[in-house]
């Protein structure tokens, strides 16, 4: 079974927390039971996060070397200039080595639903809204690429791994997919 879930923000992508005050956790939303993340989304990230219960699944999907692209939608601080996005297409040295080429783009900003807590705005400092396909999975990858050029993350939506995207689910909300369209 593969499972598509839009997890909010502020959502630990695990069953548990340990944390004292405990942290909203996978458990609150009515999940089918043994399925498990097939990778992982920050506290502070939203959007799309496959589960399964099947093991060899969870690790195709979620092993950089099988390279699946994972599209994310990333509102940024600051106007973005040819020059950064070059950059981030070409790959962005980061402290654990370079990153793997990424297609990036400029987009007009999605139609999303509101973040709770909304993103802070900041009248005199612009923002913009980025496309990034990454075929690798590193911590906090998107935002340590966006910050190493000069463009600090504000929002981070995943929209779709592999064929398998968000479509219409609303944040807490998932639906059961075909395997088959979540491996490119």
């Amino acid at each position: 079974m593969l499972i598509a879930f839009n997890k909010p923000y502020g959502v630990l992508t695990q069953f548990t927390d340990r944390s004292d005050p405990p942290r909203r956790t996978l458990a609150e939303f009515g999940l089918p039971p043994g399925v498990y993340a097939a990778g992982r989304l920050d506290l502070d990230s939203e959007g799309l996060l496959l589960l399964s219960d099947e093991g060899a699944l969870v690790h195709r999907l979620a092993d950089p070397r099988h390279k699946q692209p994972k599209t994310y939608w990333v509102q940024v601080e600051g106007e973005p200039d040819p020059d950064q996005l070059a950059r981030l297409r070409a790959g962005v040295i980061l402290n654990d080595g370079p990153t793997r080429p990424a297609d990036a783009r400029r987009i007009e900003p999605p139609a999303l639903w509101p973040r709770d807590p909304p993103v802070r705005f900041r009248k005199r400092v612009p923002d913009a809204w980025l496309e990034l396909v990454l075929r690798e999975g590193r911590n906090r990858q998107v935002r340590r690429m966006t910050a190493g050029v000069g463009l600090p993350t504000l929002r981070l939506v995943r929209v779709a791994i592999g064929g398998i995207a968000l479509e219409g689910l609303a944040p807490g909300a998932w639906r059961v997919c075909d395997p088959r369209h979540a491996v490119r």
